[in-house]
């Protein structure tokens, strides 16, 4: 096998996680050609960007390398966790998921939504505290080392660590992204309170990357056990995914508090447009 066929065939294939990758992709591409709107362009190049980054960490040779260098699983992780999950909410897909999804698809999705049991469990999931504890709080249960060390030796949790990455990505960036304005829906939070929660969760991530950085000593040493990909010293290696835990998290806090005062100029204009009392950053 060539290295580029490698790099692109998937290490351990879930043939029910490519179907979904491969669904969605079809939906939203459907519903742009339906649409036939320019202004859609920017919007679906940050989703398609989120989703391939998503499937590539996930279903490529890439996913190989993260079960055998801890800096590489750190980056699979902040695409899972962060940048994808970020691309995607900024995208607002819902509209052009809507418009491409077959029959079938749009009434079970709205099935979903309307179960009673469903619509609580995602109130709870996206209150702000809640929000930012689960997001902080899986990066340092799936980072605790032994936790660490059993996930990479076993193909369930391994896959469930994944995963709950992934979905816990997509539920707080979609609700830290949200573009209505507050009140809009009961889980439309201030732009000030998500700004707040945004860097809260900024604190912890720096200072677990920095623990990992600056450690004399190699903590997850389940890599030992299986083997390096590549000759990289076992103390480079973890310095490596240290940083990546340590600044590229943090930035995109920085990043969405800069997106999120951009929403609230524009609730501010339309405010003064439509001659209401203008928003502050706290209502």
């Amino acid at each position: 096998m060539t290295d580029w066929a490698f790099l692109l065939l998937p290490w351990e294939t879930q043939w029910w996680l490519i179907a979904l990758f491969a669904l969605t992709a079809w939906c939203y591409a459907r519903g742009l050609v339906r649409r036939r709107r320019w202004r859609d362009a920017p919007a679906a190049l940050a989703f398609g960007i989120g989703l391939s980054s998503m499937y590539v960490v996930m279903q490529t040779g890439v996913d190989y390398y993260a079960q055998y260098m801890f800096f590489i699983h750190r980056i699979q992780h902040l695409i899972l966790h962060h940048l994808g999950p970020f691309l995607i909410a900024l995208s607002m897909p819902s509209a052009v998921l809507a418009a491409g999804a077959p029959g079938w698809l749009r009434r079970l999705g709205a099935l979903i939504v309307a179960s009673p049991p469903i619509r609580l469990l995602y109130r709870i999931l996206q209150q702000p505290f809640i929000a930012g504890f689960l997001f902080v709080g899986l990066i340092f249960y799936w980072l605790t080392p032994s936790i660490h060390f059993d996930a990479m030796l076993s193909a369930r949790l391994y896959w469930l660590m994944n995963l709950s990455m992934a979905v816990d990505g997509l539920l707080f960036w979609w609700f830290m992204l949200d573009p209505r304005p507050p009140g809009a829906t009961p889980v439309t939070r201030s732009i000030g309170l998500r700004v707040l929660v945004l860097w809260a969760v900024m604190v912890p991530q720096i200072a677990l990357g920095a623990w990992i950085y600056l450690n004399p000593d190699v903590i997850f040493d389940v890599y030992a056990v299986c083997g390096r990909a590549w000759p990289v010293s076992p103390l480079l290696d973890q310095q490596l995914g240290g940083l990546v835990t340590w600044i590229p998290a943090a930035m995109m806090s920085v990043i969405s508090t800069l997106i999120l005062i951009r929403f609230l100029f524009n609730h501010e204009r339309r405010q003064t447009a439509s001659g209401a009392a203008p928003l502050s950053a706290t209502s």
